[in-house]
């Protein structure tokens, strides 16, 4: 009988995890508030290694088919931004998508799997136990159960399920307000418009229905005290005040104000326990990262719960899912935090340090480069603690293609199994079996990271596990033997 995991909470995150537990064969129910997909979009943005995740299950194509391509991403709203075009990956852009949209394609996918997604219900609180979790859930008809092996909390920064595991959530509070609304403009302003000055800083982007989102931040925004709900009339002036005219503005859908409170769970993963996206994880919306790092940490939960569950999980496997993606956490918190000084600098001297930096983002391609892969999620890598391991242990693996077919590496991972790549035409004895798989191949004009290559050990999120490089037939083999015996219980 498959084990189940209960989700609270069906935004892009749960959606995502449930999706990859079924995939990893584990029975899932996702427990979501609200009734319907809510239309008002936080995010905007899917960003390059979010696509690649996408393109690993092979899903991506709807969303290649319905999202617009913007060869670049901002950094504090700058006046330069970075250029994504040259990061090594098939997708060298991000993708403007609302989130509304790219969550039915993503409830479609986990519903498609055998998922169970049960609206209008709520998570109220739990029982853990040595082997389960009793969650008591209020439904459309009264208070009911479910036992389930795991209980992960997918459920927002105000997660319920955090607060009764009693894990602290330690950061900073609020200091700053922006603003948003999404309205119609009858006189829009030139495509990807923002501008920065001593009375604050506006960018418009284009929605779906011929509608824009109007994002801003202007020096009253410096403030703890919520001043209450945001107006029309309050947006349409602090529009006039920092660009000079309002755009035809009218007929809003959707009014707000956002802060800068900075925190990250103190842990991810307590007991039976787990938390992820902004239930582990709250900031700042610079930047457009945050759905796409809670998809990331459901990526990387999501086989190791349903290896942990199938008993083939070596030890301790779902406990790296804190020591690999808490630390991520923090580079946001930093990230987040950063933005916000240059976001926030109403002043000659703040005007001076975002020209400064913007400069140097259009002029030095190894920033540009380096802020384009931290942004997009490409330069994730997870630390290992053998210091003798490649250098390309724990980075993500990209997308390798095949010489003599058209097989590429994202087409041949899985999310129930390691894939081990023989690169030596047929060298190694073959090593498949439960929880792992075996491919091999020639690389075709291999990155030059790769060039030396003999055998490699991906993980089935797309992580590099293990890299042999020997030149030798013999230890190779020994090496790839030592290496699979850690992917399994008892090695």
């Amino acid at each position: 009988m498959e084990q189940q995991v209960v989700i609270a909470g069906g935004g892009p995150v749960g959606l995502w995890l449930a999706a990859e537990l079924r995939l990893g064969g584990v029975s899932v129910t996702v427990i979501e508030e609200r009734t319907h997909i809510d239309q008002r979009s936080k995010a905007l943005t899917i960003h390059p290694r979010t696509i690649e995740i996408l393109a690993s299950r092979g899903v991506h194509e709807p969303f290649l088919a319905e999202g617009s391509p913007i060869p670049g991403g901002h950094f504090a709203g700058l006046d330069d931004r970075l250029d994504f075009r040259a990061l090594e990956t098939p997708f060298p852009y991000t993708l403007a998508l609302p989130q509304a949209r790219t969550e039915e394609l993503l409830q479609e996918h986990a519903l498609a799997l055998g998922a169970t997604i049960a609206r209008g219900q709520r998570v109220t609180r739990f029982t853990e136990h040595a082997e389960s979790v009793t969650v008591q859930v209020e439904g459309l008809y009264g208070p009911y159960e479910l036992q389930a092996a795991f209980l992960i909390g997918c459920d927002g920064s105000r997660s319920i399920v955090r607060t009764a595991a009693g894990i602290d959530f330690v950061g900073t509070p609020s200091t700053v307000l922006g603003w948003l609304g999404d309205v119609t403009l009858d006189s829009p302003p030139r495509p990807g418009f923002s501008t920065f000055g001593l009375r604050g800083g506006v960018m418009v982007a284009p929605l779906p229905d011929k509608r824009y989102r109007v994002v801003g931040i202007s020096p009253d925004s410096l403030t703890a005290q919520w001043p209450g709900e945001l107006t029309l009339e309050e947006l349409r002036a602090k529009t006039v005040a920092i660009t000079g005219g309002d755009f035809g503005m009218r007929d809003p859908v959707w009014l707000s104000r956002f802060g800068n409170a900075t925190r990250l769970a103190a842990q991810y993963r307590q007991g039976r326990i787990l938390l992820a996206g902004d239930a582990a994880h709250q900031h700042y919306p610079a930047g457009g990262v945050g759905m796409n790092v809670g998809i990331q940490d459901s990526h990387n939960l999501g086989w190791k719960l349903a290896a942990t569950l199938h008993g083939w999980a070596p030890d301790h496997l779902l406990d790296t899912y804190h020591t690999e993606r808490h630390p991520i956490g923090a580079q946001l918190m930093e990230h987040s935090r950063a933005q916000v000084a240059l976001m926030t600098g109403f002043t000659p001297e703040g005007l001076d340090l975002r020209s400064l930096f913007s400069g140097m983002i259009a002029t030095q391609p190894a920033l540009n480069k380096a802020l384009s892969e931290r942004l997009s999620g490409l330069a994730t890598r997870y630390s290992t603690p053998d210091p003798t391991a490649h250098p390309l242990t724990g980075t993500r693996a990209p997308d390798l293609t095949f010489t003599g077919s058209q097989n590429h590496l994202f087409s041949r991972l899985r999310p129930d199994s390691y894939l081990l790549l023989d690169l030596t035409t047929g060298v190694l004895a073959d090593q498949t079996r439960p929880g792992l798989v075996m491919h091999t191949a020639t690389l075709d004009q291999p990155p030059a990271a790769w060039a030396t290559v003999q055998a490699a050990l991906i993980r089935p999120d797309g992580h590099v596990a293990w890299v042999g490089i020997d030149e030798h037939d013999t230890a190779l083999s020994a090496a790839v033997d030592r290496a699979v015996a850690t992917t399994r219980r008892g090695a």
